[in-house]
C-alpha cells in the first residue's frame, strides 16, 4: 500500500485550483473565468445540479458541453464502474476479444440497424478522425466536404473539417477539404462532380449557433453522394443519444441512412472518455482487408473495460428512464415557453432547436436607447450581448449556460436529459429577469457590457 490519499490531497491543495491552472495549464482559462465572474468553487454535483462551497444550488444548462447526458453521478453508471473495477478484468491485453466491446457495439447498432460495425476510440474528435480515415480508405479518394460553421473537433484531421476559422488559424496546412453552406445542394453537387470527394461530414444540427439542416437536405445529400460514389458521414457527437428527441438527430428525417456515424460525449456517462464510429460492413472490410492490416487503425485505450461498462450502463438508463421521449417532451416545453417571449422582448429575435438542444438568438432592437447600447457592443465585438446574458444568469440566478460560438449572439442550452418541469420553470424565470433588466436599461448589466467592451478592445 502507498501513502497516497486523494481526499487528503484535495483538502490540502484544492484551494490552489486557479493558481495551479495559471501556473501549469492553459493560463488564459482562469483569466477568462475571473473576467466573467465564473471563478466559482463547486464542491458537489448530482443530476442537473451542483453546489458551491457555500451550499448554493446551481442549475446546469450546459451538461459539460453535452457530456453529462444523464446528469452527474448517475447511480447506475457509478455501480457499473465499481463492478468493473472490482472484477479485476484482464483488460487491454490486445490479444484477446473481451465481451464488453462486443456487447456495447451490439446495443449501439440496434439503434441504427442499417449499420454493421463499430470502432471504439476515446473522444468525439477521435471518432471523426476514424470516419475521415475510413472514408478515404473505402473510396480511394482524399477530399472531404464540410459545412460553414461546422465543429467536428480540434485534432488535425477533424480540424480540417472545422468551419470556424478561429480554430484553424495557426495550425495549417490541413487535409484537402472544401467548405459549403449548410443546406446548399447545388454547391454539394458542384464539388462532387470533380470526382475526388471521399465524403461529406455534417452535423444534423450544428452546435455553433444551433442551426438545423433544412428539411430534406440530408436525404437529398445522401442520394447525391451515393450517385457520385462518396459517403455520408453524420457527426452525432453532441446531437446523438437522445439529445434532440430521437436517438440520433438524423432520424428526424425519413430515409436517411448514413454510411458512417460518430458518437461520443453522453456515451461516457460523464466518467470515462469514449468515442465510437459506426459504419457499414463493406467500409470496415476495406480498412481491415487482411490480417496484415488488423491493427492499421487502433487506439491504445479504445474499448477499455471501464468505458465499455459506462456505455452499457448509459444505454440501459436511457431505456429504463425513457430519456429520449423525456428529452423530446421537456425540450418542447422549454422551447415553447421561450419562443412565447420573442414578441415580448425586442432584443430576443428567435428560439430554435429540437429536444434539449436549443438556441436563443438575440438581435438589433428597434427602440433608440437600446439600439445605441447594442451598437456599442457590436462595434467592439459581435457576441458580447449574449455574453452579457450568460453572466447574470450565473452570477444572479445560479444558472450555467454558454454562448454558442465565437462572435455569435446566440446562447445554447444543452442541459442533462434528466431536467424536469421545475428546472424549466427556474430557467425561464431567471431568463425573464435578465431580459427585464436588459430592456429596462439595467445599470449593472450594461455596466458589465462596457467592461466587456474594454476587454475586447484590449485584446485586439
Amino acid at each position: 500500500m502507498t501513502g497516497f490519499d486523494l481526499r487528503a490531497l484535495l483538502a490540502e491543495r484544492g484551494a490552489e485550483r486557479y493558481e495551479l491552472h495559471t501556473r501549469h495549464l492553459n493560463h488564459q482559462l482562469p483569466r477568462m473565468l475571473h473576467t466573467l465572474g465564473f471563478d466559482k468553487v463547486y464542491v458537489r454535483a448530482e443530476g442537473a445540479h451542483f453546489w458551491d462551497e457555500e451550499g448554493n444550488n446551481y442549475l446546469d444548462m450546459l451538461a459539460g458541453f453535452g457530456v453529462m447526458g444523464l446528469g452527474r453521478h448517475h447511480p447506475v453508471v457509478r455501480r457499473a464502474l465499481h463492478d468493473v473495477l472490482d472484477a479485476q478484468l484482464a483488460d487491454l491485453t490486445r490479444f484477446d476479444c473481451p465481451p464488453l466491446p462486443g456487447l456495447l457495439a451490439e446495443r449501439l447498432l440496434a439503434y441504427s440497424p442499417h449499420l454493421d460495425r463499430v470502432f471504439f476510440g476515446n473522444s468525439g474528435t477521435e471518432a471523426v478522425e476514424t470516419a475521415l480515415k475510413f472514408a478515404r480508405c473505402a473510396t480511394g479518394r482524399s477530399r472531404i466536404l464540410y459545412c460553414d460553421h461546422a465543429f467536428h473537433g480540434l485534432t488535425a484531421g477533424s480540424l480540417s473539417v472545422n468551419g470556424e476559422g478561429g480554430f484553424r488559424d495557426g495550425f495549417g496546412p490541413l487535409l484537402p477539404d472544401t467548405r459549403i453552406p449548410l443546406g446548399d445542394l447545388a454547391a454539394l453537387e458542384r464539388e462532387l462532380a470533380r470526382g475526388d470527394v471521399a465524403a461529406f461530414v455534417v452535423e444534423p444540427i450544428q452546435g455553433k449557433g444551433v442551426h438545423e439542416a433544412p428539411p430534406g437536405f440530408l436525404r437529398a445529400a445522401q442520394d447525391l453522394l451515393h450517385r457520385h460514389k462518396a459517403l455520408l458521414v453524420v457527426d452525432e457527437v453532441q446531437t446523438g443519444l437522445g439529445r434532440t428527441g430521437t436517438f440520433y438527430a438524423y432520424q428526424h428525417e425519413e430515409g436517411v441512412e448514413p454510411d458512417l456515424v460518430c458518437v461520443a460525449k453522453a456515451l461516457s456517462g460523464g466518467y470515462v472518455p469514449v468515442g465510437a464510429t459506426l459504419g457499414k460492413d463493406w467500409i470496415f472490410k476495406k480498412v481491415y482487408s487482411s490480417m496484415d492490416r488488423v491493427l492499421v487503425h487502433s487506439a491504445s485505450f479504445g474499448s477499455n473495460a471501464q468505458a465499455m461498462a459506462a456505455g452499457l450502463a448509459v444505454l440501459s438508463v436511457m431505456e429504463d428512464e425513457e430519456l429520449v421521449a423525456r428529452a423530446r417532451a421537456t425540450g418542447d416545453l422549454l422551447r415553447g415557453r421561450l419562443a412565447a417571449l420573442v414578441g415580448e422582448y425586442e432584443l430576443l429575435h428567435a428560439v430554435r432547436g429540437r429536444g434539449l438542444m436549443i438556441g436563443i438568438e438575440f438581435g438589433r432592437p428597434s427602440s433608440l436607447g437600446l439600439r445605441s447600447r447594442w451598437s456599442m457592443l457590436q462595434a467592439a465585438r459581435k457576441g458580447l450581448f449574449a455574453q452579457m446574458v450568460v453572466v447574470p444568469l450565473l452570477q444572479k440566478h445560479r444558472v450555467l449556460t454558454q454562448v454558442s460560438g465565437d462572435h455569435l449572439e446566440v446562447i445554447k442550452l444543452i442541459p442533462p436529459l434528466v431536467v424536469d418541469e421545475a428546472d424549466v420553470d427556474r430557467f425561464v424565470t431567471a431568463f425573464r429577469a435578465v431580459m427585464d433588466d436588459a430592456h429596462g436599461g439595467g445599470g449593472l448589466m450594461w455596466e458589465f457590457g462596457r467592461t466587456l467592451v474594454k476587454q475586447a478592445v484590449g485584446n485586439r
